[in-house]
C-alpha cells in the first residue's frame, strides 16, 4: 500500500470539524477506495482550547496557519478559513509554492483570485480542489471539468444560495413576509447575523463566477456580474407568480451571447412546471445546457457542515489516487495562462420575457398611457391582469403584465415612461421570465 496521505487543515468551523470527524469515522472504508490512509497530521485554528467535539490531540498544532501551509508534516493543505484576502489567500498561496496540493471551499478568494493561484499549481504540477466552493456536496465542478469532455456550454443556471431558496420558498408556502422569513433563517441558522451577502446576491455571484470560467474557458469576472437581490420581493409578486404559472427563484445564469458573456443573478420567475421549480427550501440546483448532451441538471444539498465536507473529502480523495509524475488536468478545464479575457455582454440587449406589476391611479387614461408606452417600445403582452387595491377615497389598481421575448433595454425605457408620467402609486416590480426545463 503507498504511504498514507497527510492532510492539514486550517480551519475548524462547523465544515472544518465535519472534515476531521468524517475522515476518523470513515478511515477504512476510504483507505480501500483511495489505496492508502488518509490522515489529518497537522491543523490550524483561532482558538486552540474550544470545544469542537472532534480529537485533534494527534495532529501538529499550528497557531499560524501559513507555516502550516509550508510544513514539511503535510501533503495536502486544505483551506476552511474563508475570505478573499488575509490569511486565506496567504496560505492558499504559500501551500502552492510550496508544491502542496490544496483543497479549498472558499469562493470568495478564487472569484478574486482563482486565476492566479491556478497558475502556481499548474506551474508547480500541483493539484487545486474546490468543489465544495460551488453548491455545496453537488458534484457540479469535476462533472464540468472533468465529464464533459468535448461539449460546447451554452448557458449554466441554478440556484446557488440555500438561504435564498429557503426565504422563497417559506414566503411562497406559508404567505410569510420576507422580513418574517429571513429573522426565521437567522434563528435556524441559515441566514447570518448580517444576511447582506447572501440576500443581495453576492454569494451567488461569486459561485457564478466560478462556474462561467469553467464553462466558456474565460478569465473569472466577479465584478462584471449584473446583480439583484431577493429584498424587494413581496406576496404581492409571489402571489401573482403563482396566478400566472411561474415560481420566483434567485438564479445565478451565465450565457454566450454575440455582444459577449451575459453573467447576472437576480429573481427570476421559472414556470411552474419546470424541473427547477421544484426544488425547495435549502436545496441548491445547478444545470448546464451543452451541443452534445443536452442539459443536464444537477440539485442536492447546498450548504452546512456534512454537505461541504462531503465535497472537500472526495476531492481530498482524487489527490490520494492520483500518483507521482502525473500530469494533472489544468484547474479550470484549460491551462490558466489560456483562459480568454471576459467580454461582458451588454446587460441591456438580454432578451427574454418579463413580469412587470405596476400599482397604479384608478382614474380615466391610465391604462391607456401604460399601454401606449409598450406599443411605442415595440413590446407585446403576453397577458395582462387589474386588482382593485386600496380604499375608495384613494383607490388605486395593481396592473401585472407579461410580456412576449423583448430586450432588456426595451423594459427598462418603457418602465421609466410609465413613472415619469406620474401614474404609479409605489414602486414598480420587474421580474425576468427565465426559460428552464
Amino acid at each position: 500500500m503507498a504511504e498514507a496521505l497527510r492532510i492539514g487543515i486550517a480551519g475548524l468551523g462547523t465544515v472544518g470539524a465535519s472534515v476531521v470527524r468524517v475522515l476518523s469515522e470513515k478511515a477504512s472504508e476510504l483507505t480501500r477506495q483511495c489505496g492508502r490512509q488518509l490522515v489529518v497530521t497537522a491543523v490550524s485554528a483561532r482558538d486552540r482550547s474550544r470545544n469542537r467535539g472532534v480529537d485533534v490531540a494527534a495532529a501538529k498544532w499550528f497557531d499560524d496557519p501559513v507555516e502550516l501551509a509550508k510544513s514539511a508534516d503535510i501533503d495536502v493543505f486544505v483551506e476552511l478559513i474563508g475570505g478573499d484576502e488575509g490569511p486565506a489567500r496567504a496560505c492558499v498561496k504559500a501551500a502552492l509554492e510550496a508544491g502542496k496540493h490544496v483543497v479549498t471551499a472558499n469562493k470568495a478568494l478564487l472569484a478574486k483570485h482563482g486565476v492566479s493561484l491556478a497558475e502556481i499549481a499548474e506551474k508547480k504540477g500541483v493539484l487545486l480542489n474546490y468543489e465544495a466552493a460551488v453548491a455545496g456536496g453537488i458534484p457540479i465542478i469535476k462533472t464540468m471539468r472533468e465529464a464533459m469532455a468535448g461539449n460546447s456550454v451554452t448557458r449554466v443556471f441554478g440556484i446557488l444560495n440555500g438561504t435564498c431558496n429557503y426565504i422563497l420558498t417559506r414566503m411562497e408556502a406559508e404567505g410569510l413576509s420576507f422580513e418574517d422569513c429571513l429573522k426565521d433563517a437567522q434563528r435556524l441558522g441559515y441566514a447570518e447575523a448580517d444576511p447582506t451577502f447572501d440576500i443581495e446576491g453576492n454569494d451567488t455571484a461569486h459561485k457564478l463566477s466560478i462556474l462561467t470560467s469553467l464553462a466558456f474557458g474565460c478569465k473569472i469576472s466577479a465584478d462584471d456580474i449584473y446583480m439583484e437581490g431577493i429584498s424587494n420581493i413581496s406576496q404581492a409578486d409571489i402571489r401573482a407568480a403563482g396566478e400566472l404559472g411561474y415560481r420566483i427563484k434567485l438564479l445565478g445564469v451565465a450565457q454566450q451571447t454575440d455582444s459577449g458573456i451575459e453573467q447576472r443573478v437576480h429573481p427570476t420567475m421559472v414556470p411552474t412546471a419546470s424541473v427547477i421549480a421544484q426544488v425547495h427550501g435549502v436545496t441548491n440546483a445547478v444545470a448546464v445546457e451543452t451541443d452534445i448532451l443536452g442539459e443536464l441538471l444537477l440539485s442536492g444539498p447546498g450548504a452546512g457542515g456534512n454537505a461541504t465536507a462531503s465535497a472537500v473529502i472526495g476531492d481530498i480523495a482524487d489527490i490520494a489516487k492520483s500518483r507521482p509524475g502525473f500530469q494533472h488536468g489544468p484547474v479550470f478545464g484549460r491551462p490558466a495562462k489560456e483562459l480568454k479575457p471576459y467580454k461582458r455582454a451588454k446587460m441591456r440587449a438580454h432578451e427574454g420575457g418579463y413580469f412587470i406589476r405596476l400599482t397604479v391611479h384608478d382614474r380615466v387614461g391610465v391604462f391607456a398611457a401604460v399601454a401606449k408606452r409598450m406599443a411605442d417600445n415595440d413590446i407585446s403582452l403576453e397577458s395582462i391582469v387589474q386588482h382593485a387595491v386600496g380604499t375608495e377615497e384613494n383607490a388605486s389598481k395593481t396592473v401585472i403584465l407579461v410580456t412576449h421575448e423583448t430586450t432588456e433595454a426595451a423594459v427598462r425605457k418603457a418602465v421609466d415612461g410609465i413613472t415619469k408620467d406620474g401614474h404609479l402609486t409605489d414602486k414598480p416590480q420587474v421580474i425576468r421570465i427565465e426559460r428552464a426545463g
